[in-house]
């Protein structure tokens, strides 16, 4: 059990901004050992790195230029968790997302045309453009759908995971969720349940300090969400979601264990989400001053890694832009792709209603 308790966040008398600055003072776990992470390993995460902030920054300019129907919530900024958490998974592993959730289907493997279709409201979407962007899916590769309720991905995930187990798989499920999702009361349910029957699940929170707009350190009653953990006897970790390589590490260690059949566990990403909680969002919450929480805004998971490469000498800066140069091209062509697909026909409404 990895936890480090602080003084208590706020007792009631303290300013706003000693209690802002006390929620990002608790330690993360830092890197227990050096990765011997393979070229290509590093050259995977890299590129889902990149694929998804080429993804966020078209989707953010198309949908600015009105061509993109409902709502969108941005993961940019928060690219380290999906990439780090996914580069252990297979197909035949499952994860359930969230309202922000382009991040983690990239991640997962979901196919950039029929994702940017999708969000287009094409009829070559990967949901025929019926869902639209805060509900993608693609079973066959595991992803059991964003979701548009807060929280809705626990019930999902811990019964992707009491599948797994009742068929003796060795699969595991991963559930992400935000801060603001880690009260509601089916969070609770599902730990619990989780740590009771022993199943081969991870819950990630992704915290990026705002449900919404309304602070983490104002809404939960613990200094951390990994602190919960300890509630429901399972391994709880508060891990720089800023920086990929640690991700990874803690990641590999519990998904490895779930695998081997000793049961869940809680996984703290602290991380800081580029734009609003929505495009639009005026983000008059977000603290402007020079403070953590800033220093978090500013640092970029994608320059992070980039370092660390080539400091380590995994690649060459050459070897990164050539990389992020075929994405941009990839997301590029995902664009044209959805913007030449056709609409969906009106007949479509009556159809995947019902299962067959």
């Amino acid at each position: 059990m990895e936890n480090n308790h602080s003084t208590p966040l706020y007792d009631g008398n303290t300013d706003v901004e000693t209690r802002r600055a006390a929620s990002l003072e608790v330690k993360t776990h830092t890197l227990t050992k050096e990765q011997t992470l393979s070229k290509d390993k590093a050259k995977d995460m890299y590129k889902t790195m990149e694929d998804i902030r080429n993804f966020e920054d078209n989707v953010k300019r198309f949908f600015s230029q009105g061509l993109i129907p409902g709502f969108v919530h941005l993961y940019a900024g928060e690219e380290a968790v999906a990439s780090g958490i996914c580069a252990h998974l297979t197909d035949d592993d499952y994860i359930t997302s969230t309202h922000r959730g382009h991040g983690h289907c990239i991640a997962k493997g979901g196919d950039l045309n029929g994702m940017m279709a999708e969000i287009f409201g094409k009829e070559t979407g990967l949901c025929k453009g019926k869902g639209g962007s805060m509900h993608i899916a693609d079973v066959d590769k595991g992803i059991l759908g964003a979701n548009g309720m807060v929280g809705a991905g626990f019930g999902l995930a811990t019964g992707a995971a009491m599948k797994i187990k009742y068929k003796k798989e060795d699969n595991v499920a991963i559930c992400f969720f935000g801060d603001g999702g880690s009260n509601e009361g089916l969070a609770h349910e599902c730990m619990n349940m989780a740590s009771i029957w022993q199943l081969p699940i991870i819950f990630v929170c992704e915290n990026n300090l705002f449900a919404e707009s309304t602070p983490q350190w104002y809404s939960s009653g613990s200094d951390t969400i990994a602190d919960r953990a300890v509630a429901y006897n399972m391994p709880g970790v508060r891990v720089d979601g800023k920086n990929i390589m640690e991700v990874y590490e803690v990641a590999g260690q519990h998904i490895e264990r779930a695998r081997r059949g000793e049961g869940p566990a809680l996984i703290e990403c602290l991380t800081y989400r580029n734009h609003g909680h929505f495009e639009g969002d005026e983000q008059k919450y977000k603290n402007k001053s020079d403070s953590p929480e800033r220093t978090l805004a500013s640092t970029d998971p994608l320059e992070v890694f980039r370092k660390y490469a080539i400091e380590s000498g995994l690649m060459t800066e050459e070897e990164l832009n050539e990389i992020r140069e075929a994405s941009q091209k990839e997301v590029e062509a995902a664009v044209k792709f959805a913007e030449e697909s056709p609409e969906p026909q009106a007949e479509a409404l009556y159809e995947d209603v019902f299962a067959d």
